[in-house]
């Protein structure tokens, strides 16, 4: 009995594992399991996005309003570092992305707008560009 994608989609991925595990190749559903790893991999990505734009905003706020710096701001900022190296050891082709020039000014101009929202400053008060390095921000003791 074939379970269905759109019917049960925990049921239909452990039936798909245990076909791959079978062998049974012929049986797949490969039009959605072509969907499903296309999916994953962009999942990665949008996780690095919003990890990389949390950090970016809060190093904004840190550098902007340096009266306001908290202990919960740096630990915000720790954690997102540490989240984002552990998905760059889980993908390790996520490096070559990051270091994309337009990676870094895509995730600037998110993070600027969600520092905006946090801090209550203009958008025009922050730089349109990057102002750090990618590795200036993920230095784990670099702080602006």
């Amino acid at each position: 009995m074939s379970i269905g994608y759109n019917e049960d989609f925990y049921g239909w991925v452990n039936e798909q594992a245990r076909l791959l595990k079978s062998g049974a190749l012929s049986q797949l559903d490969v039009e959605n399991l072509i969907e499903e790893v296309e999916s994953m991999g962009r999942s990665e990505l949008s996780a690095l996005r919003s990890r990389l734009r949390v950090l970016i905003a809060h190093l904004l706020k840190w550098k902007y309003q340096p009266a306001l710096q908290s202990t919960s701001w740096r630990l915000t900022i720790d954690v997102q570092r540490e989240d984002i190296g552990d998905l760059l050891v889980v993908s390790p082709s996520l490096k070559y992305k990051m270091k994309q020039d337009a990676f870094v000014e895509q995730v600037w101009g998110a993070a600027i707008r969600f520092a905006s929202k946090e801090t209550g400053h203009s958008v025009n008060s922050f730089p349109a560009s990057p102002i750090w390095t990618l590795d200036e921000i993920l230095d784990p003791d670099f702080l602006p």
